[in-house]
């Protein structure tokens, strides 16, 4: 696998004025993992700590994962560049209690830090605390979006999670059964009240509180749901530096408030997933009632309405979504001092690369910039050199 440049560093332990921070969106790993990672590994190689979304469990031993390639040793790569990986998500309880608790399992055996799922709700509640040169770094994590399922209970595996109560409102429309003229959602208070008194105790125990919420409409450009809202900013009342986000697999905008940068969509880091094809059949792994892939590659653009683009065989996701973004803090003593986003573009073969200004960043800055500006929030973006600054 070779030795990166990060941890040369940690090797030689070097100390460094600034402490780079990097956040990636929603990971799937598959057949030759190494490939993917081939257009970021050196932008993920000048991150200090470095976190991201794993999307869906891994597994030898759960037959609902066969079909999928979500064999454990696929996950290689991850040691290699990533400190901490956030585990809530719809998609975690896919292979039930086998699939987390191998998930688990590897993670600890490769020293990887978690956050967000585990084989009760204490441990999936759990932060991760990881420090570099001194400085202390707290992760949280929830899954806004379901299924209860999903959710981790006293003696059940699962994810952290904060419930949303939705209420539709037909307005005008005289259209009973057909869509709504506005949805509602709103965190449910008792899960909403857990959660804020988790990011409370980790501000006790960290320098840098960062969480990273599970949340989104999926495939959908532009819009956010109340909720998105609501719980981003109680987790900056709450003492969160940066609040992160994924699950929409398309890009939303960044919003600041109370000086504290909210990503409200990362869209994908790297997503290997063939089996979303419309096309797509099983032949070895079993079904059940948490997750039928046939059934959710056939009936994805009915639901969401998007076509996926036929020339990215593994990556069928809104033609949007091919420009996505790592999200880059810098940490100056102790505090979250700059933040920023660094432009990719995923390629036909789906992997993502790394782009310059004058190499697609500018595309990436123009759809940021319009998502951002859509959804009515107040981030503003200016380029130094090849990544681009957030600001108020």
């Amino acid at each position: 696998m070779g030795i990166t440049m990060k941890k040369m560093r940690e090797k030689e332990n070097m100390k460094k004025d600034n402490i780079i921070l990097l956040a990636g969106g929603d990971i799937i790993l598959g057949k030759d993992p190494g490939l993917y990672f081939e257009g970021v590994k050196q932008m993920l190689s000048e991150g200090d700590v470095v976190v991201g979304q794993l999307e869906v469990p891994y597994s030898k031993y759960a037959q609902e994962l066969l079909d999928l390639d979500r064999d454990p040793d696929n996950l290689w790569p991850l040691t290699e560049y990533f400190d901490v990986l956030t585990l809530a998500g719809n998609h975690i309880y896919d292979a039930k209690e086998q699939g987390i608790e191998d998930t688990l399992k590897w993670l600890d055996e490769h020293g990887i830090a978690h956050t967000g799922g585990g084989r009760n709700q204490a441990e999936a509640v759990k932060p991760a605390i990881i420090e570099k040169d001194g400085v202390k770094f707290g992760f949280l994590n929830y899954n806004c979006t379901g299924p209860k399922i999903a959710n981790a209970g006293p003696a059940k595996a699962g994810c952290a999670f904060v419930d949303i109560i939705i209420n539709f409102d037909m307005g005008n429309v005289a259209n009973p059964g057909g869509n709504p003229e506005y949805i509602y959602t709103w965190p449910e208070p008792v899960t909403f009240d857990a959660m804020k008194s988790g990011i409370t105790a980790l501000r006790r125990e960290c320098d840098v509180l960062c969480v990273y919420f599970h949340k989104g409409i999926v495939h959908k450009p532009i819009k956010l749901a109340d909720y998105e809202k609501i719980v981003s900013h109680a987790a900056v009342d709450c003492g969160a530096d940066v609040v992160f986000s994924s699950h929409s697999h398309i890009l939303h905008g960044v919003e600041i408030y109370k000086g504290k940068t909210i990503y409200h969509g990362l869209n994908n880091f790297i997503a290997w997933v063939p089996s979303l094809n419309k096309n797509f059949r099983s032949t070895k792994g079993i079904k059940n009632e948490v997750f039928d892939p046939e059934e959710w590659a056939r009936s994805r653009s009915e639901r969401f309405g998007f076509v996926p683009d036929e020339n990215y065989p593994t990556y069928p996701f809104h033609p949007d979504s091919i420009y996505t973004v790592t999200a880059k803090c810098v940490v100056s003593a102790g505090h979250i001092t700059q933040t920023r986003l660094i432009p990719m573009i995923v390629r036909e073969n789906g992997v993502p690369y790394v782009v310059g200004r004058y190499e697609g960043g500018e595309k990436v800055l123009d759809y940021m910039r319009k998502i951002t500006n859509g959804a009515g929030l107040n981030a503003l973006f200016e380029w130094d050199k090849d990544e681009i600054v957030i600001y108020a």
